[in-house]
């Protein structure tokens, strides 16, 4: 079989959001919904122009690139599979012989080469390289069938998410002295199920559940389809936190002003 030429892409954008590391971002925009950004498109192109007749639309396909990945490969362990590796055609994985990317964002609003977005599931700087409008009716089949998801439960969220006072306070205090929005996160990857899986930073560990947000972990119980969050600790090592160590961002700062308020949240 001849192979056609190859192909060459060139970006028309940059996504910018708060995401730095693959760890940061969600499986996928409904475990996102709190995650905003914006994507920058490059001047000169008359790209402004192409943005003409968007600002209507509720939501957009955004098509990238997965730019973090060095390889693919043929079989991988989706977060949602009980029953072992699956073969990347039948995922929705970055590990892909061409590794594009596509979403479903909701548009929030439009200004001249920027399109503010939310529900972002991303990292920043990921390079953009189409945006299409999302047509409800002729997008969304909502009896396709789902292949090896058919016997799961649907993933939207389906599970009643509640908070510890203590955990609620916790929560409140860490929105109120950094950029990341970590209530909504755990709400989110809770709703949507609590099952141990490394893909998702849930483990089963001696003392309960444990969920890994970027660099703060969250203890949690279930009953039924319930789901209790008990507190929050810091994801340093004591050594980490101790005075002197290096901090450029200020994040040990923070965790140790955190420690203080809370001394009894143990560090992991």
């Amino acid at each position: 079989m001849e192979r056609p030429a190859t192909l060459a892409l060139e970006p028309i954008g940059i996504l910018r959001c708060a995401q730095l590391s693959k760890v940061d971002a969600p499986r996928q925009p409904a475990a996102a919904e709190a995650l905003t950004g914006v994507i920058e498109l490059f001047p000169a192109r008359n790209f402004e122009h192409a943005l003409e007749d968007l600002e209507g639309w509720e939501r957009i396909w955004v098509i990238f690139w997965f730019h973090r990945n060095a390889g693919w490969r043929p079989k991988v362990l989706p977060p949602r599979s009980d029953s072992g590796r699956k073969g990347v055609f039948s995922t929705r994985s970055p590990h892909r012989p061409n590794p594009l990317g596509l979403s479903a964002l909701k548009l929030e609003r439009v200004e001249p080469l920027k399109l503010h977005v939310r529900g972002v599931d991303l990292l920043d700087g990921t390079p953009v390289l189409d945006i299409k409008p999302y047509v409800a009716y002729t997008d969304a089949f909502p009896d396709a069938r789902s292949g090896w998801l058919a016997p799961a439960a649907d993933p939207r969220a389906h599970y009643e998410v509640s908070l510890t006072p203590e955990a609620e306070a916790q929560l409140e205090w860490i929105a109120a002295h950094g950029p990341l929005a970590l209530r909504e996160r755990v709400l989110a990857t809770l709703s949507l199920g609590p099952q141990p899986h490394p893909y998702r930073r849930i483990k089963q560990e001696p003392e309960g559940l444990r969920l890994a947000v970027q660099d703060w972990r969250i203890r949690f119980e279930v009953e039924g389809h319930r789901v209790r969050v008990l507190r929050i600790a810091t994801g340093y090592r004591a050594a980490q936190l101790a005075e002197g160590a290096p901090d450029p961002s200020g994040a040990i700062a923070r965790h140790r002003a955190f420690r203080l308020r809370w001394p009894d949240a143990p560090a992991s």
